[in-house]
């Protein structure tokens, strides 16, 4: 069965998956498990959540990290899995929904819990070339609109989502014209695969970042990152 198929299946919880076969799913389709849970309506176990981080720091982790292009991203995802894997108390205490206001419909909820299974606010995502009303707006209701494929386009990447998979969960017509907006879904791997570190490991790997990226230091917030997309293997 096309992955289009089987995701747009369990986002419309046609399926009667059990959480074990979702894992396993989760696999075979290279996705999270987190993140296949969430699609088919499961709740997440807390030992697939990350533990309590900064929310500064991890603002500019993921900052730092989108500024380094796909050659770059590869060395840093490597460094970002090798890192150890530090006990957490438990229970972990689950990490804060990411909008103002609970979710009203069904993607919207999707996609907040899909930011929320990285650990990030709103406000620590990397800039993505939407405002933080559109944002926001988008994991409180999600209705039928001109601009959900270039809203898509922007968030695919950041979660490390090729765009054809989450058009199928959004029930979006995917075209292969479609481009991601500012980042692909390398960024994203990175960030997904630092889902488990700690507040520290977060800094050792933005330094590593910089490192990496020779990013020139502004001194001040800079919102705008570089952006890679033009280059990304995924869209020759």
């Amino acid at each position: 069965m096309e992955r289009d198929i089987i995701l747009s299946s369990l986002a419309a919880r046609s399926t009667g998956s059990t959480p074990q076969r979702l894992t396993e799913l989760a696999a075979e389709l290279d996705i999270p498990a987190a993140d296949l849970l969430v699609v088919a309506g499961h709740p997440v176990p807390t030992e697939l959540l990350p533990p309590e981080r900064d929310a500064r720091v991890l603002r500019q982790f993921a900052y730092r990290v989108s500024y380094c292009d796909h050659s770059q991203l590869t060395t840093l995802e490597a460094f970002v899995r090798s890192l150890p894997r530090v006990a957490t108390p438990e229970p972990l205490p689950e990490p804060a929904w990411p909008g103002r206001r609970p979710a009203e419909t069904r993607f919207a909820a999707v996609l907040g819990a899909l930011i929320r299974n990285r650990g990030f606010g709103i406000r620590e995502l990397p800039f993505m070339g939407l405002s933080l009303s559109t944002l926001y707006g988008m994991v409180w209701r999600w209705d039928p609109s001109p601009h959900n494929r270039q809203q898509l386009c922007a968030v695919a990447g950041p979660l490390g989502w090729t765009l054809p998979d989450l058009f199928a969960v959004a029930d979006e017509p995917y075209s292969e014209e479609v481009r991601p907006m500012l980042h692909c879904r390398h960024l994203g791997r990175v960030l997904t695969a630092a889902v488990p570190l700690t507040t520290a490991q977060l800094i050792e790997t933005a330094m590593e970042a910089d490192r990496l990226s020779v990013r020139e230091d502004h001194g001040v917030w800079q919102p705008v990152s570089q952006g890679f997309t033009e280059e990304c293997p995924d869209f020759p």
